[in-house]
């Protein structure tokens, strides 16, 4: 194992986890924010420079010590920026979760992209070299890929931790199937499995983070990292009237085309009429807004390691945190509640005509 070499730059900034509360990551021992930092869209992409800075540093003086990127985002300006900005911050490094994901490459050879041992090696090589850093906490494989065989990807995510790039190594957006297959074939070889997978969750889309993968928390007690959270800005209620100018939907509005245009279907409307209820549920009862009743909502679940917030100005950063002091609200009655609203939990698991198990003895 190659002993990573220890922080050049200047420690100028102690971490001070204030009111954050923190989690373990899955089965290991890493611990995480409640709530952390991605640079999904916005850092390296749409905001770049200075305020890149000062939103990192609102973060992390709030509390958060765990950023998330990849190698594919913003073609890997994302890694730069935020690289750049933990030296100028003097930030130390052990006081940092940092995770970044490779699949989707920078160029268009054919070994640049894709989860094949040459491309895992030599993509976490350029992701360390961009972000400045001798090893990352957690190397997510950003899709899964079926050319290539899982015994290789496992192998190689093994390679990698071996040498000390990563310490840890995790899913983003896998089935539970490949999931499955992927502890199969660590096990088979006495090699270490994912701790973690980064999925889409929050009130609009559930089946797969609370039905699809809940065999995988009982069995190997994987944790979630969870993005878009707050449904791409939609469970903040700015979209009820339409699609403001400087709203996500807008300035990326390729990438959100479709969602855009679901939002004009029944099924979208349907959608904005439960925020708007939720609005009113949350400003009533709880005191707080829809954003940060969302949030709260998905850090409630127990298989949630950490919330991915996105951000391109600070406030936000600010408000967002605003959950923390909301998940001790959400009392079984509140989420009765919201249940109720959404009306859009997965269906369980057939019993065949049998009574149900009592939910206190051994499932």
């Amino acid at each position: 194992m190659t002993t990573p070499v220890l922080q050049s730059w200047p420690v100028q900034r102690e971490f001070d986890p204030k009111n954050m509360p923190f989690r373990r990551l899955g089965p290991s021992g890493l611990r995480v924010p409640v709530f952390s930092l991605g640079g999904w869209l916005t850092l390296g992409g749409s905001v770049v420079g200075d305020p890149v800075k000062e939103i990192i540093k609102t973060a992390f003086e709030a509390g958060i010590n765990m950023f998330d990127t990849a190698e594919a985002y913003a073609a890997g300006k994302s890694e730069q920026e935020i690289g750049r900005v933990i030296k100028e911050l003097g930030l130390r490094r052990t006081d940092l979760v940092i995770s970044t994901k490779l699949f989707w490459g920078l160029r268009k050879g054919p070994n640049d992209g894709g989860l094949s041992r040459k491309h895992i090696i030599e993509g976490t090589q350029e992701a360390l070299a961009r972000l400045g850093l001798d090893y990352v906490d957690v190397l997510f494989a950003h899709r899964h890929d079926p050319n290539v065989s899982m015994e290789e990807i496992v192998r190689a995510f093994n390679y990698v931790i071996d040498q000390g790039w990563a310490l840890y190594w995790a899913t983003s957006e896998w089935s539970a199937r490949e999931i499955e297959e992927a502890y199969h074939v660590a096990n088979k070889l006495g090699l270490v499995g994912p701790i973690a997978e980064q999925c889409k969750h929050h009130m609009f889309h559930r089946d797969r983070p609370e039905k699809e993968y809940a065999p995988l928390y009982k069995k190997y007690h994987i944790g979630t990292t969870t993005w878009s959270s707050l449904a791409g800005g939609l469970l903040t209620g700015k979209y009820n009237d339409g699609i403001p100018d400087e709203s996500r939907f807008a300035t990326h509005s390729d990438f959100f085309k479709d969602t855009v245009k679901q939002l004009q279907s029944p099924e979208g409307q349907e959608q904005i009429r439960k925020v708007k209820e939720l609005t009113k549920l949350a400003e009533e009862e709880l005191q707080t807004t829809v954003g940060v009743l969302a949030l709260a909502w998905v850090a409630k679940n127990p298989n949630t390691s950490t919330v991915i917030l996105g951000a391109s100005k600070p406030e936000q950063i600010t408000e967002n945190l605003k959950a923390i002091e909301v998940i001790p609200k959400l009392t079984p009655e509140i989420m009765d509640k919201i249940e109720k609203i959404l009306s859009n939990a997965p269906e369980p698991l057939p019993t065949y005509g049998r009574p149900a198990l009592d939910k206190f003895g051994r499932i």
